[in-house]
This record gives structure tokens, sequence and C-alpha cells, in this order.
């Protein structure tokens, strides 16, 4: 989300000082050092420039402008291979060395940790150097150039109301765009026969294989009341409402999540969700019967508002969420996490630390259901982490 606080950009165009809003959605700082650029800009020119940390301000045609960032993301990709062809090979040779008893004994799987680390950097880089090709426009979000299209509507539904010149980056823009398409057709949730529509800055749930997990457990009984801890696009709870569940009270932190939840309970006519802004457990609320939560799954800092969906540092929210537990729970009553074991191939987090932290909560294991993954990345051998997505599980704990 945007900070409260107002920031703005300069740089010098023309023989005149300009001032504009800046806008960043990934948090980043306004830019120190800005150039001037239009179509007669090569792409080696613009990659060497953001390299060096100057950003650039585009004054060209708009569709020139996607041409170049697809060039830039050619040469990140470029450059990336040869870094992880050199990392493959000291990996292998690192492993080489120990079956010799040259070195010490390492596996393969050692590597995970420091290949996923490395990863995230990469991928910080690439949106770094991708956020510096900027875009400067009117009050209401006027972009006047050739061949732009119409953004204010997404632009607002993304940003807030603008009623002044900004900058943002043409990264931002296009994401302000897909959300807008997203927003738009919706997500279909085959199990659901339905479709969730999620807003900016709210994860879509393009993964669902977990959904069926949520079909298939049994309810408690009774199930009269049943809580969505970081509801996101309201998925959980619609799952619930449609199996029955008279009441459901679900929590996020971020509003955007809210709205956004709101939004699909009316579009589908759900009328028993109450929404609450709140970390984790909701207010004076009856206890419940059934407590569901789908927690972002792998143990790091986030670097963006959106990662936090994905990204738990140091596990505290999952940590939270099972230590609360227990004292929200009605009689009988049972706690469905969504989880995947991700974290563990990558050995990020054990599954001895998971089972403690559940024991130290006072929960038990009830059963738990599994699932293999079916989104893409599971089957893209290009990707760096695919050992670990390959082996990938994701599972429906029921503990109480």
């Amino acid at each position: 989300m945007l900070v409260a606080t107002r920031q703005y950009v300069q740089w010098q165009e023309n023989g005149s000082l300009h001032r504009a809003q800046w806008l960043s959605q990934s948090n980043h700082g306004p830019p120190a050092r800005i150039v001037i650029i239009d179509d007669t800009t090569t792409a080696d020119t613009a990659y060497r420039l953001a390299n060096a940390g100057t950003s650039m301000l585009w004054r060209g045609d708009f569709h020139n402008a996607k041409q170049l960032i697809q060039a830039l993301q050619r040469r990140i990709d470029r450059a990336e291979l040869r870094k992880a062809e050199k990392t493959a090979k000291k990996a292998a040779q690192a492993v080489t060395d120990s079956m010799r008893g040259d070195s010490k004994p390492v596996s393969a799987s050692q590597h995970l940790p420091n290949l996923f680390h490395k990863n995230r950097l990469a991928q910080t880089q690439r949106s770094r150097i991708l956020s510096r090709l900027l875009l400067h426009f009117d009050a209401n979000y006027q972009l006047n150039l050739g061949r732009a299209p119409e953004v204010r509507e997404a632009c607002t539904a993304a940003f807030g109301k603008m009623d002044e010149a900004c900058v943002l980056s043409f990264r931002d823009l296009q994401g302000a765009l897909g959300a807008a398409q997203w927003r738009k057709k919706g997500v279909p949730v085959e199990a659901l026969g339905v479709s969730i529509h999620p807003h900016y800055g709210v994860f879509a749930p393009t993964r669902q294989e977990y959904v069926q997990l949520l079909l298939d457990a049994p309810l408690p009984k009774p199930c009269d009341i049943a809580y969505d801890i970081g509801t996101g696009t309201g998925l959980l709870s619609i799952v619930l409402a449609q199996r029955g569940v008279k009441e459901v009270i679900a929590t996020d932190l971020n509003p955007r999540a809210l709205d956004c939840a709101d939004d699909n309970f009316e579009r589908l006519q759900i009328e028993q969700v109450q929404l609450q802004q709140i970390d984790l457990y909701p207010k004076q609320a009856p206890l419940a019967n059934l407590i569901v939560c789908n927690p972002p799954w792998l143990p790091a800092k986030p670097s963006s508002p959106l990662e936090y969906a994905v990204y738990d540092a140091n596990s505290a929210m999952l940590r939270g969420f099972f230590m609360g537990a227990k004292s929200h729970l009605a009689d009988k009553g049972e706690v469905w996490l969504i989880l995947s074991d991700l974290a563990e191939h990558l050995q990020l987090r054990s599954r001895e630390e998971l089972l403690g932290w559940i024991e130290e909560a006072g929960l038990k294991v009830k059963y738990r259901l599994d699932t293999e993954p079916t989104h893409g990345k599971s089957q893209d051998k290009s990707d760096p982490l695919f050992e670990a997505r390959r082996a990938e599980v994701t599972s429906l704990w029921c503990l109480y």
C-alpha cells in the first residue's frame, strides 16, 4: 500500500526544474538521478543506465516503451542465465569434491537455502532495474504519450485519486492495468463453480489445489461459527459459506483485502460473513467451532506489499496463529491450516519446527489431507527452485 505522506521527485528538462508526486508500490524512494529518454534511446543504453542506478523518464511512444521493457527483460534474463550456469557448476563441483574426499561431504540439497536467497536477490534486482523506466502523468492520471491507452480508471483503483501531476514506473502501471483486467474478468475456481475477482494489491488465487481439500475435510459438529484468518480475496470464507456454515468472521489487516472480499461476497450474494480489520483473531466474537487459515508459506522478509501473501518473516504470522488458536476454539472445535511444505524442501523451516510450534500451542494433529501442486512452476525445469517445487505437497492440517 502507498504510504500516507506524499513524496515528490524532481528532474531537469529543457532547462527547467520539474516536480511531481512520486508513487511506488514497491516502496522505492524517489530516484536521485533522472535522465530524459525517448524512441531514439537504444535498449543497450537504457540497460546500462538502469544498472548504474539512473532512472529514465520516457518521452516517446507508449508502445515503444513496452518494447523497451521487454528488451530490458531479455538482457536481465541473459545476465541471470550466465550467473545461474556459474552457480550450477560450482555446486556440482562441490558435490564432486566431497565424493572424492577433497572436502567435507556436501549434498546438492544443502545448496537450496543459498539458492533460494540468491533467487530472491535476483528478483529484487530485476524489479529495481525494470522500475527505473518512469512515466509522467498530469492530474487524474492523464498520460500524454503517443498511442497511450486510457489508464485513469485502473490507476485510480490501484493508487487512489490523483489531483496533481505524478511520476511512477512503467512497471507499476503495467501492474495496475493487469490488476484491472483480473478484477474485471475474475479468476475461475472450478471446484466451486464460481469466479473470484481480486483487487489490486490482493493476492489472486491462481493456485487452487487446496480448495478441494477444504471441500473434502469433514466439518466439525457442530459448525455454526467459523473464523477465516487472513481472508485475502475471501475465497476460504466462500468455501465455508457454500458448505453451510451459518456464520463466518473473516479478518485481515489489509484494507484492500477487506474491500476485495466484501466485493466477492456481494457478487456471490453471500450474507453470512462478517469482516474485521484486525491482525489475526477477531475481537468480541463468540468462540469458533472451526478456524481456517492459509498463511504465507515461506519464512522470508517481504520486499513489497503484495509479497506479504507469500512471505512471512521468521514465520511470525504462522506462530502467532498457532498461539492464539486454542483460546478462540469452542469445545470440540477444530483448526484447519492450509500450508505447503515448500519451506521444508528449501530447508528454510523443518517439519520438526512446525510440529514443535503446534505442540507448544497446546494443539494436536487429528489428521492431514495432502495434494500435489498443479501450478506451472512445479512443471518448469528452468525454474532455479524446480527440484524443491517438484517435491512440494500442500496439506490441510486438522488440529484440535
